[in-house]
């Protein structure tokens, strides 16, 4: 049956309801054979030709993903939207806060009674959240998903070793060197501290991390990742400023 018929069918008097248009709609559509399926397509979307039956599937699919969205929160579906927008600068911001918050918590714990904030040591947090952490993650799992895209256990794993080789190291090292430079700490200091905190961080890392890695890898859509690894950065972080922070160490 072709275009002209099926339309000439649609407007008759025979489709008094809307069962008998359903039902006249499957046995033209689905009955008719490669003309419809194939050739007719094309002709589907000219003007004045039938297009009902993709204008029905496409309003339905469209209210399914609203209805669905509207039940959100709406901080997060404004977060989604701002992660869809600009996801370089939400991710920068976002780890920012988290490296904010953390500070202000490490230093929480290990203040004196008579003690004070120290906020530019959280301004010095913070920084190295926006300017450095927050990029490299959109960069770092941006990469892995794009060498290694699968979800399977195996895959998750060669992510897992990747950052706990590739990123890990090189991340902790620029946040010490960091961190100590614009505490005025010359390049023998800066070195010093590398050679008396990298190492332990590196080993309490790998009692941490892999877990939280395999939950983000493995369960959570890649434009989320930076915000996983971020959360999961809180309680790291509150271990990672205390070390950042000591004395200095002897060159």
């Amino acid at each position: 049956m072709n275009i002209v018929a099926l339309s000439k069918r649609l407007y008759s008097s025979r489709f008094h309801d809307l069962r008998s248009l359903n039902d006249a709609l499957s046995k033209t559509v689905f009955t008719s054979g490669p003309p419809i399926l194939g050739r007719s397509f094309h002709n589907l979307r000219k003007a004045g030709s039938f297009f009902v039956v993709p204008r029905v599937l496409f309003v339905s699919r469209n209210l399914s993903t609203n209805v669905s969205s509207s039940k959100q929160p709406a901080f997060l579906r404004w977060y989604l939207r701002k992660l869809e927008s600009h996801p370089f600068v939400t991710k920068s911001v976002t780890t920012s806060l988290i490296y904010m918050a953390a500070d202000l918590t490490s230093q929480m714990i290990t203040m004196q009674p008579s003690g004070s904030y120290d906020l530019i040591r959280t301004a010095r947090m913070a920084s190295f959240g926006l300017v450095f952490l927050g990029p490299s993650q959109h960069l770092w799992f941006s990469y892995l998903s794009r060498i290694l895209p699968n979800r399977d256990v195996l895959t998750t794993f060669k992510k897992i070793m990747m950052g706990q080789a590739l990123f890990g190291p090189f991340s902790n090292t620029v946040f010490y060197s960091y961190n100590a430079a614009l505490q005025g700490e010359n390049s023998e200091e800066i070195l010093a501290r590398l050679k008396r905190d990298l190492l332990p961080t590196l080993r309490n890392g790998l009692m941490y991390w892999p877990l939280c890695d395999f939950v983000t890898f493995k369960y959570v859509p890649v434009h989320l990742q930076p915000l996983m690894n971020s959360s999961c950065a809180y309680i790291w972080t509150i271990y990672l400023t205390y070390m950042a922070n000591q004395t200095k160490a002897e060159s």
